[in-house]
């Protein structure tokens, strides 16, 4: 099973170049996050009622190949890993030009943070069914937690 989502691009995603600029593909990167979230009954509606929502420690991106100004584009997401309580997870996102070129690939490690607290906390158990069905990379593994190691 994949999840992958196809964008048109748009013009304020390109830079003078005349290639799509370096932010526009982690905003995609995001926005296919949001969007497996909302298609599992995650909205950001849900969130604010379960008062808790994804922060990130750190986002790498690599890039490969191109996408030029009118392109579309296909981004796929996968998980890398998660914790036991599903508490801390990293995604692994690719993204795609028009011609099926892998563009560029983008890592994000983060957590759940209460919105209240101003805390990392754990995600109610309903989020784990949401993750067991997301895709695995083939390099998946568990995340431990400091109090684990």
């Amino acid at each position: 099973m994949n999840f992958e989502v196809l964008f048109k691009t748009k013009w304020s995603d390109f830079d003078p170049n005349r290639h799509m600029r370096h932010t526009a593909y982690n905003d995609y990167a995001a926005e296919v996050r949001v969007r497996y979230f909302q298609e599992h009954g995650l909205s950001i509606n849900e969130f604010a009622k379960l008062n808790i929502g994804p922060i990130l420690f750190k986002e790498e991106t690599s890039f490969y190949k191109e996408i030029h100004i009118g392109e579309n584009i296909t981004v796929k997401m996968e998980l890398e890993g998660v914790s036991k309580e599903i508490e801390r997870w990293r995604f692994n996102h690719q993204i795609f030009n028009e011609a099926g070129k892998l563009s560029a690939e983008i890592k994000v490690y983060g957590a759940w943070i209460d919105l209240e607290k101003r805390k990392l906390t754990s995600p109610p158990a309903e989020f784990v069914k949401i993750f067991e069905d997301l895709p695995k990379t083939s390099n998946f593994k568990e995340i431990p937690l400091k109090s684990e190691k």
